[in-house]
């Protein structure tokens, strides 16, 4: 069943303004600027923006259609392959990577591996992969590190702030 980008899109406005209102109903804590309601508010408006540009189809024209080349029953295939399947074990397989080594390797060697191994996996050339690999990480860390004050495992390659 395929449902509308409208619908969807609707339903991740719900969705964000949900998660907006559990993070604004938080209480603050006293002495501190940023508190614990300031992460849902984040990722609720984002995820209801996105989900307004979804069901306004914003972006819609940058989408290509995926030609599937045809077989000898004229029916086009899906890509296959004899490890194909097992991509779906890559999100938990990756998160169990992280738990083992985050502490040892730290967060940016361990994130950058896992950003890299991930966006080559969706299909990523390793000119955006290796970029993306190498920022993302450090992105990340400066947001938890500076704006949201949750310590992150320093490792072997310790950020300057």
């Amino acid at each position: 069943m395929r449902l509308p980008d409208r619908v969807t899109g609707l339903f991740l406005v719900g969705l964000g303004a949900a998660a907006a209102y559990g993070g604004w109903q938080l209480p603050p804590v006293p002495g501190q600027p940023v508190g614990p309601n300031v992460f849902p508010l984040v990722i609720g408006t984002g995820l209801a923006l996105c989900g307004l540009a979804i069901a306004f189809g914003i972006g819609h024209s940058f989408e290509e259609e995926e030609e599937l080349i045809p077989v000898e029953g004229g029916q086009p295939q899906p890509p296959t392959g004899k490890l194909y399947g097992l991509r779906a074990l890559l999100p938990p397989a990756l998160l169990l990577f992280y738990v083992g080594v985050a502490d040892r390797l730290g967060f940016i060697i361990t994130a950058a591996l896992i950003v890299f191994v991930t966006s080559t996996a969706l299909g990523a050339r390793w000119k955006l992969s290796l970029p993306l690999a190498l920022l993302a990480p450090i992105s990340v860390h400066l947001i938890f590190s500076k704006l949201l004050r949750v310590p992150l495992p320093a490792g072997l390659l310790p950020m300057p702030w």
